[in-house]
């Protein structure tokens, strides 16, 4: 029976597999479908279909980068214990070659790649697979400098937080340096200026409350309302922060002190904002007992 290209679309999209392994499942049933997810699921292909509701919000982040392209990247998984297996990190470091080697800039783009193994996301399902647990690309950014720029590149908990950042003038040690005091103190926007009018204005209505319900005059609470405003950008924004190896100094003077500024600083921490897991190891265990 001729396998068509609709037939290949259908049952990718019934069992999650890449397209080649529809396309010989489908031949190697003479077209049947039901035959074909049979096929699949014999050679383990299809469970990461299964897996697609599952909760992956463990995982690595890492940085690639050569010449003046760097990628930052995070790869999910269920538990902890995968993001050590060495088939997880190998199939990361796939990817993340893979993208850096291209001229891809979105995650929707990145699947699309080409790798020896399929695509981008053929190789994810397929790791899924042999893994046994929902594996997931969940974002990545590809960043551009010029001549004079540098990257910093950082690491924390062996990629639990990945830091990259971009400085004009400085070197890549001061780069790296603004992406440990990122790391270690999670600010929540690199300038001032990148903070919300609205997160401004609802901190000063709030600070300016404090000061009047301490009995303080409104002109008197208005000054003390700048002051504080001062001190919560220099919590919340980087380069305002104090620097970890010099606190008589800000973030952004360490660098202007070694000729530079900072351009740009992307942070990934694994899983930020995901729904966690609330299994126990025992249930996990099962779980995978009653799937296998």
């Amino acid at each position: 029976m001729l396998v068509t290209a609709s037939m290949v679309k259908d049952l990718r999209e019934a069992t999650g597999a890449g397209m080649m392994d529809c396309k010989n499942a489908l031949n190697a049933t003479d077209g049947n479908m039901d035959a074909a997810i049979d096929w699949l699921r014999e050679k383990g292909i299809a469970k990461s279909a299964k897996k697609e509701s599952r909760i992956a919000a463990e995982g690595l982040a890492n940085i690639f980068i050569k010449d003046n392209r760097a990628v930052i990247l995070e790869v999910n998984s269920e538990t902890d214990f995968v993001s050590k297996n060495a088939e997880f990190t190998s199939m990361i470091d796939t990817i993340g070659n893979t993208i850096l080697n291209s001229n891809v800039s979105t995650l929707e783009d990145a699947l699309k790649l080409p790798t020896e193994n399929g695509t981008i996301n053929d190789l994810i399902i397929a790791k899924t697979a042999k893994i046994g647990e929902k594996l997931s690309l969940r974002r990545i950014e590809v960043v551009e400098k010029n001549a004079t720029e540098n990257f910093g590149a950082y690491l924390h908990m062996g990629g639990k937080i990945a830091v990259l950042s971009v400085v004009e003038g400085a070197n890549s040690d001061v780069a790296k340096d603004v992406s440990m005091q990122a790391a270690a103190m999670r600010p929540e926007y690199v300038f001032i200026e990148d903070v919300p009018e609205e997160i401004v204005e609802k901190e000063k209505a709030v600070q300016k409350e404090l000061a009047m319900s301490e009995g303080k005059p409104a002109d008197i609470a208005e000054k003390m309302v700048e002051g504080r405003i001062k001190k919560y950008f220099k919590e919340i924004c980087l380069a305002e922060q104090e620097f970890i190896k010099d606190g008589d100094i800000s973030v952004a003077t360490y660098v202007k002190n070694n000729h530079g500024t900072i351009k740009k600083v992307i942070r990934y921490e694994v899983g930020e904002g995901m729904e966690k897991r609330n299994e126990n190891f025992a249930e996990e265990v099962m779980n995978q007992i009653k799937e296998s």
